[in-house]
């Protein structure tokens, strides 16, 4: 079995909730093991045979049928989610200033040029993610716009690296 975080887009923001209990029961149902969920922004850890696109598919079709609209989800696996703890350029900067955002796919090696309404943040390119290390008013007052990211979520390295801790627990 593989170990996996899914960090669900969009839910308990703006309205669109998601109690974690509910999160909890469509991966059970869905047939994973191991199941917990960690703070209520749609972090889901659990183990499964199945591979990464499959366990992607699976979740935001049942997600998306639970919500009544679609709900992207991003799936690492633990060595994975590890990585991109490690692979953190901004370790001198605080952990909940410092956002990785997940991504499907590797961002384009464009995406920091095209970033729009940049201050104080600084861009780096991860594999699948785009790291961010919001300046001195932090992520709540930022206007950075990052098109290549539009579809990613973004956690902070505190959230993240606690994420692999549980998910390395797990194995």
């Amino acid at each position: 079995m593989t170990g996996y975080v899914a960090l669900l887009r969009a839910v308990n923001v703006g309205g669109r909730k998601l109690i974690m209990e509910d999160l909890k029961a469509i991966a059970t149902k869905l047939g994973f093991a191991k199941v917990r969920t960690y703070i209520a922004s749609g972090n889901l850890l659990f183990s499964s045979d199945l591979g990464e696109g499959e366990v992607k598919a699976k979740l935001e079709a049942r997600l998306a049928e639970h919500m009544g609209a679609e709900v992207p989800v991003m799936v690492r696996t633990e060595s994975e989610l590890q990585r991109v703890v490690s692979g953190n350029p901004f370790t001198a900067d605080p952990g909940n200033r410092v956002a990785a955002i997940f991504l499907d796919h590797a961002p384009p090696a464009d995406a920091a040029q095209t970033a729009r309404n940049v201050a104080d943040e600084r861009i780096a390119l991860g594999e699948r993610e785009v790291y961010v290390a919001y300046g001195e008013h932090g992520m709540g007052q930022s206007r950075l716009k990052i098109p290549a990211a539009k579809t990613g979520t973004a956690r902070n390295m505190n959230t993240v690296a606690k994420l692999a801790e549980m998910a390395m627990e797990m194995s």
